[in-house]
């Protein structure tokens, strides 16, 4: 499907008039500026950090401290002084798996994030379907209502002077006026809405549209419904989302559950301390290492010296932390349990989404099916109407038909084209649906021709990164609006007295 709906883009492509914009062309701009995509490729990128932020709790951490005091009665005089310098190296031995599930959940958590992406990306790419081919099926109507107003303008004009000699009575005039009039009015409705179309075209794909290129045809569809709906439950990228979200929320419940573990670490430090005490001499006392939260826990060693006078003093520490939690106020129990109904939520939700996707997919499958029969009726009601309009002007020539059977001629044709129009992009939209519905409306897919987004490789790099440094840059402030209009609008016109 892939090659044969790329070969359609590419014939397409070099069919097009000279300047004339192409859905392909449309598809990669908004592949490349949308900000909906850019959106969410942020929030892939924040999900790929979680994976070093679990790592974390498993490496060690280097810490420098520094302090300087003064004590006495009078801090203008010498003495009472003292000055510290310490580092420390702190590793986690144990942390009874926390780790390892925790590393799991965001895992499963950038998997999710990678499927949204998917899901918005195709719910883009049908925008812009959807306003290419709005933009085109308005353009068409346009066109129409401004060929029906220039063909009741010249039956108005021959209505008129038929009845100055006498051919046609009044009654004739006024119809052919009413359906002029209504002919504008239609016209002006048509104009709004494809205004409307270029303003929703613009807003997907980064400007107005020019002269677009027709749509190509489109490729290949699920043959059944049944086929519709298994390929949707196989490769939908909500519901694959919704699924990597109960698999997180599982890992969660895991982690909060090995809470209750005990844990090892290790520490190592170094201490430099330096009194400038005066008269006297006073006692340091120093401790470096690891402590636990909540139930047992072991000491690491401790150092410390007495220094008389003016002196410094240096010393090291070295030692294992336990912890082994006993009680913790019953503040694990109630996180597991709020785990476990965030799990639960996940689930009944991919149950939702399973439903919503099969719904979407099956109504396509049907829109697919109504638009093309309808297509086939309103090109044999145009054929049809065709022959009868000429068939009309001919006997209104000779007398035998009325103007207003002539007008009404004219409206059933009108009406027939625009119908056509309407069906021909309905097709095309819900075909487009449908492969959103069952995750083929994606640009690797399309063969959209634009550099694709990589999340793999973004994800990779911020694994293995143990710097604190940010490293990617912080982009740029926005100006902000006046601090005014956080409190008021603007009015419009003058103000009010």
């Amino acid at each position: 499907m892939r090659l044969r709906l790329s070969a359609a883009l590419a014939a397409l492509t070099l069919a097009a008039p000279a300047g004339a914009e192409t859905l392909p062309e449309a598809l990669a701009e908004a592949y490349a500026t949308n900000p909906q995509l850019a959106v969410q490729r942020a929030t892939v990128r924040q999900a790929d950090e979680g994976v070093p932020q679990a790592l974390s709790a498993a490496r060690p951490t280097l810490t420098a401290t520094g302090v300087a005091q003064q004590s006495g009665e009078h801090f203008d005089k010498d003495g009472g002084r003292y000055y510290q310098g310490a580092l420390s190296l702190n590793q986690s031995l144990y942390r009874g798996g926390r780790t390892r599930t925790a590393v799991s959940a965001a895992e499963n958590r950038i998997l999710a994030a990678r499927a949204r992406l998917r899901a918005t990306e195709d719910t883009v790419l049908l925008d812009v379907v959807t306003a290419y081919a709005d933009v085109i099926r308005y353009a068409a109507v346009v066109e129409l209502n401004q060929n029906q107003v220039k063909v009741l303008a010249r039956e108005q004009q021959q209505s008129r002077d038929r009845f100055e000699v006498g051919d046609l009575t009044r009654t004739d005039v006024a119809q052919a006026d009413a359906r002029l009039a209504n002919a504008q009015s239609n016209l002006v409705v048509a104009q709004g809405q494809l205004t409307t179309a270029r303003n929703a075209y613009a807003r997907v794909v980064g400007h107005f549209p020019g002269t677009l290129s027709p749509l190509p045809p489109l490729p290949v569809l699920p043959g059944t419904v049944g086929q519709a709906v298994d390929l949707a439950n196989a490769n939908n990228p909500s519901l694959i989302a919704a699924r990597f979200d109960e698999a997180a929320a599982r890992f969660d419940v895991e982690t909060l559950e090995r809470q209750r573990r005990p844990s090892l670490s290790a520490g190592v430090g170094a201490n430099y301390t330096y009194v400038q005490s005066g008269t006297g001499g006073f006692t340091t006392t120093t401790a470096t290492g690891t402590t636990g939260t909540g139930g047992s826990t072991g000491t690491s060693a401790i150092g410390s010296g007495t220094v008389s006078g003016d002196g410094g003093q240096f010393s090291q520490t070295a030692g294992l932390t336990l912890s082994v939690p006993l009680y913790q106020a019953g503040l694990n129990g109630s996180q597991i349990r709020a785990a476990q109904a965030v799990r639960s939520q996940f689930m009944e939700q991919i149950g939702v989404t399973g439903r919503q996707v099969a719904e979407t997919a099956e109504n396509a499958f049907t829109s697919v099916a109504t638009a093309r029969a309808v297509i086939a009726a309103s090109e044999s009601s145009v054929r049809a109407n065709t022959l009868a309009l000429e068939g009309v002007n001919q006997e209104n020539l000779v007398g035998t038909r009325t103007v207003i059977e002539v007008l009404n001629a004219e409206q059933e044709l009108l009406v027939a084209r625009v119908n056509l129009a309407a069906a021909q992009r309905d097709e095309y939209v819900a075909g487009y649906t449908l492969l959103a519905a069952v995750g083929q409306a994606e640009s690797d897919v399309l063969g959209v021709p634009a550099e694709r987004f990589d999340a793999e490789s973004n994800a990779a790099r911020a694994r293995h990164r143990w710097s604190d440094s940010a490293i990617d840059p912080d982009p740029a402030p926005l100006p902000l609006p006046a601090a005014a209009s956080a409190s008021r609008s603007v009015p419009i016109g003058p103000p009010r007295p």
